[in-house]
């Protein structure tokens, strides 16, 4: 028999994430209990029906994955996801129609924000740490599984081409002590990170390396963009020196890459691909072999060698 149930789901879903999302706006997973919300019993109750908080005696408490995920202090935190999600993206995605007609971002419709996408990202000090504090969290997640798709032993340096925070290279270090990597970012991004290489990998030289990796890279940028970075990487290249990528790998059932292709249509220039497309990509751009390989995490992983 056909049902809604599927349909009522989809309806509803935006209530959920967008509880959660108010929820750590206010602090409630830090423990806060802020006095001049009248209808906080709702939200707390309304938490633990998602299992994000439980009630013991009469206090609510952060069940476990609350406290790992939803805690700022916690080093898996995913809060400044959660924070831009809910300031950034979350407007957006209401000019969806939009996007969907125009093909373009929607930052200056929703924000008046003109320029590029890291204009956007980065239109004030509290929305760039929103944003490389939510790219960190995902990547301690999916990083050590990306790290482990494929033998990298026969490569010596690596260079992680907009890195940030380094939780690529510090996976990449855990599991291969001998590569010495290095994250090479724009300069202000480099500033917040010691050890960071300043610079940008569309303007200026690239650290000499025999493996690059781009980590949530190809899906921000336009096809000329990515062309133009990709034959650079080539270039640099030894003959035998690779490229790893860190992106979700596109299925007809892939619901989450998807999503996640939808999501870069509304606030960057670029989309998620199919292992067979980034074979097409890599190879046009001059790479002999490429390998495409899912990881069970939140991030599959692409080789390509020279």
């Amino acid at each position: 028999m056909t049902t809604p149930d599927k349909i009522i789901e989809l309806i509803e879903a935006f209530r959920r994430s967008k509880t959660m999302f108010a929820a750590v706006q206010l602090g409630v997973f830090e423990g806060a209990r802020p006095a001049d919300c009248k209808e906080l019993p709702r939200l707390l109750e309304a938490c633990a029906a998602l299992g994000l908080l439980e009630k013991r005696g009469g206090e609510y408490v952060n069940t476990p994955q609350a406290e790992k995920y939803l805690r700022s202090a916690s080093p898996d935190s995913l809060t400044g996801y959660i924070h831009y999600s809910n300031e950034a993206l979350y407007p957006m995605w209401s000019h969806l129609e939009d996007a969907v007609r125009e093909g373009k971002p929607r930052w200056n419709q929703t924000f008046g924000v003109q320029g590029g996408i890291w204009a956007g990202y980065f239109r004030t000090e509290e929305t760039k740490r929103d944003f490389l504090n939510g790219m960190h969290g995902f990547g301690r997640i999916s990083s050590p599984a990306v790290a482990a798709t494929f033998d990298l032993a026969r490569f010596h340096r690596m260079v992680d081409l907009g890195g940030a925070s380094g939780h690529l290279v510090e996976a990449i270090r855990e599991r291969y002590p001998h590569i010495d990597a290095h994250v090479f970012d724009l300069p202000e991004v480099a500033k917040l990170y010691p050890g960071a290489i300043a610079g940008d990998f569309f303007a200026d030289p690239l650290p000499p390396a025999d493996l690059y990796s781009l980590g949530r890279i190809l899906h921000d940028w336009s096809d000329e963009k990515i062309n133009r970075l990709l034959a650079k990487i080539v270039a640099a290249l030894p003959p035998g020196g690779g490229l790893l990528v860190a992106e979700k790998l596109l299925t007809p059932q892939n619901v989450s890459a998807h999503m996640q292709s939808m999501n870069m249509l509304v606030n960057a220039e670029g989309r998620e691909r199919s292992a067979a497309q980034y074979e097409a990509l890599l190879g046009a751009a001059g790479f002999s072999q490429v390998e495409s390989r899912f990881t069970g995490s939140y991030l599959d992983a692409v080789l390509a060698i020279k």
